[in-house]
């Protein structure tokens, strides 16, 4: 199979468009924690969102194989 070469611009688009998604997904997220939790304030979805990004059900060891690293408290 031949790939055409991939040029630093198009690989720097690529890396945008993922941090993008990455944050949509976070704002997503959030929102979804407000629903779930209305009374809580903005430090608290924060929190939540972190916990949430931390220990994802499917995810407890991280997205891919490797070596795991301490968690943040």
């Amino acid at each position: 199979m031949n790939r055409m070469p991939s040029t630093s611009s198009s690989i720097a688009d690529a890396f945008r468009t993922t941090l993008d998604l990455f944050e949509t997904g976070l704002d997503l997220m959030r929102q979804k924690l407000r629903r779930s939790h209305p009374e809580a304030g903005e430090e608290e979805i924060e929190r939540l969102l972190r916990r949430w990004l931390l220990d994802r059900p499917g995810a407890e060891s991280g997205d891919c194989p490797g070596r795991p690293i301490d968690r943040l408290a």
